[in-house]
């Protein structure tokens, strides 16, 4: 993962808490912020999602990392937590860890719906799989609920349009980490009137900026980036390079730090919900979020620079 320096690293490995290490490091700069087009509601650009490492590590039952992830992200300043049903364990044990530390209400919960079997989605055990969410995560009206990977969006979409009318969701919208599906989701987002979509975006994987990402300043939608480092991709890509001199012009310390900026840095793109059971890692992804952006001219700069790097 991401590199931080030695003196750092040092202070981390002998035995000191994240809070205690880090807790400084961002001190005087706060996190940027973006608005949600929709209402205009003010939400950090870095977050945290709960697939990959958080879902592997919420299936065992020392969970004590995990607390110390969210806590972090929620004590930086972080505020979206990004899960689903179908990340195993993490729904329930993110609901559970927030209780117990006293930062549900703390946490923006972006969580998603799919029942979906043979394209075909059963109305009654999706309205079942949403209650169940509101039962993990203890609050009595979810900040956002998305449909899955567009699993028959007709009949799930219309469930959170019901919730949203009731007053029980914040806000709704549909997600796809599939490029076959950009298609089907350009035509939902043009039919719809979404608050939220959710993507893959990264500097190495940029076909939404074709298509998904105009169409999200148009329709004013607004975007999560869920895999901004190509899941572990880029980190091998980059391998043991050093961070250009030049990432200096806009604050980006580590590889973490300049992956997430060029993602944040684009104007159609809400938040990045990279996940992390660590929290130096999180950490790591906030700095992502603090400090100058890279301007276009930088951007373009950067997405060179790794496309000049050999394939992971």
């Amino acid at each position: 993962m991401s590199t931080l320096s030695r003196r750092t690293w040092l202070k981390w490995s002998a035995g000191a808490s994240a809070s205690t290490v880090f807790g400084g490091l961002f001190a005087q700069q706060r996190l940027v912020t973006k608005p949600i087009p929709s209402s205009g509601e003010q939400v950090p650009v870095i977050g945290l999602g709960s697939s990959a490492t958080f879902s592997q590590v919420a299936r065992k039952e020392d969970v004590a990392s995990l607390k110390e992830v969210m806590t972090t992200l929620v004590g930086q300043g972080g505020k979206i937590f990004d899960t689903a049903p179908g990340y195993g364990a993490s729904e329930e044990v993110a609901g559970r860890i927030a209780g117990e530390a006293s930062i549900t209400d703390k946490v923006f919960w972006a969580t998603k719906v799919n029942v979906s079997r043979g394209g075909k989605a059963d109305p009654a055990a999706a309205k079942a799989q949403i209650e169940t969410s509101f039962q993990r995560i203890k609050k009595p009206k979810i900040d956002l609920i998305q449909v899955h990977n567009m699993a028959d969006v007709p009949t799930q979409l219309g469930i959170l349009k019901e919730l949203k009318a009731a007053g029980r969701v914040r806000y709704i919208g549909v997600t796809t980490t599939f490029p076959g599906q950009y298609a089907d989701l350009v035509s939902v987002m043009k039919a719809e009137a979404l608050d939220f979509v959710g993507i893959n975006y990264a500097v190495d994987d940029r076909e939404v900026e074709q298509t998904v990402l105009p169409l999200a300043r148009d329709r004013k939608i607004a975007v999560l980036v869920y895999a901004p480092f190509g899941r572990t991709r880029l980190f091998k890509r980059v391998g043991d390079r050093p961070v250009p001199d030049w990432a200096a012009e806009f604050d980006a310390k580590t590889w973490a730090q300049f992956f997430l900026k060029f993602v944040v840095s684009h104007p159609s793109v809400t938040a990045a919900t990279p996940a992390t059971s660590q929290a130096k890692n999180m950490l790591d992804n906030i700095g992502g979020g603090v400090g100058r952006m890279p301007d276009e001219a930088m951007r373009k700069r950067m997405a060179a620079f790794v496309e000049a790097l050999p394939a992971a």
